[in-house]
Formats: structure tokens, sequence, C-alpha cells
């Protein structure tokens, strides 16, 4: 492979990386329209959405019911197989552990997302996942509408803020 091809190969994934970032922002939005912490996730296999989510968390009154869980759950159903093998998940904040060890547990080979989570995040700012011996590799791109992504969450929290309630980012 030549490195003009490589390039190429490689600029067509990050088109496709920033398009379905939009869409996992569009779930994002749907969080944050009830209420919800703006985090959505979706799950893509050969090019094509297999599931979508977004946090659900306050409305269903269940601290797993974050937007990757739920879009692991929704893949693996459509998919009839908990092993998710090929596909990509795409979130706009970094997973938390539990979401990460999720992930890892489904196979997932390619994790995509916009902004880090300092205090919770399970893929590089509690734990570097690079470093853990897995069973299998996981490929990580991090920063795709990275600014669109903190800007959704700080508007979120400003409003809370304005709001005088209490939310974490978990």
């Amino acid at each position: 492979m030549t490195l003009k091809s490589l390039y190429i190969i490689l600029n067509l994934m990050k088109k496709d990386d920033i398009y379905f970032m939009r869409l996992v922002l569009k779930e994002a939005k749907k969080a944050e329209k009830i209420g919800e912490i703006p985090i959505g996730a979706i799950v893509v296999k050969d090019g094509k959405v297999i599931s979508r989510s977004f946090n659900k968390v306050e409305k269903k009154n269940s601290s797993l019911m974050h937007a990757e869980i739920d879009a692991l759950l929704k893949a693996q159903k459509k998919l009839r197989n908990w092993r998710l093998n090929g596909c990509t998940i795409y979130t706009n904040v970094e997973p938390c552990l539990m979401c990460t060890y999720a992930i890892i547990l489904s196979r997932i080979n390619r994790v995509v997302f916009g902004c880090r989570n300092e205090k919770f995040g399970g893929i590089y700012s509690l734990v570097d996942i690079e470093n853990l011996k897995l069973n299998h590799k996981i490929e990580i791109t991090e920063g795709i509408l990275k600014e669109e992504s903190i800007k959704l969450l700080k508007d979120f929290f400003k409003n809370v803020r304005k709001k005088g309630e209490v939310v974490e980012l978990v």
C-alpha cells in the first residue's frame, strides 16, 4: 500500500467518523431535551447504523441506562449475538468505566469519541485500555467533533446550575 492510498483511506475514515459523530450528537440532544446528560451513542457495522441511543438514567431510574450500554444491547439484539465483532461504537464523550468494560466484553473493534471525561472516563482518563492485556485489540479514535461535544456538555451544565439542580457527569 502506498503512502498516497493510505492517506486517501484515512481521509475517508475521518469523513465517515464525522458523519456518524453528527448522528451521535443528534442522539445526545434527545437526552438533553428530556433533562438527561447529553450523551449519545451509535453502533455501526459495515458502514451502517445498527443501533442508536442516548442517556436514559433519569427516565429509566437506572444507573445502567447509559447511552453506550443501551446502544450495545440494541445492537446485540439486532445481530442476535452478544459478540459485536466488526462493529464500531461512536459516542460524544469518553465512555465511563462501566461502559468501557461492556464495550470490551462485547468485542467491539473500534471506539470513536468526541471529548474526554476526566472524572469518569474509562478509555484514557482513569484507565488507559491500550495498556491492558485484552483478548482482542480495540482501536481508539478520539477528538472527532470534540469542540461540539464539549460545548454541548458545557451548555447543559451551565443551564443545570442556573436552575440550581445537581447533576454529575457519570
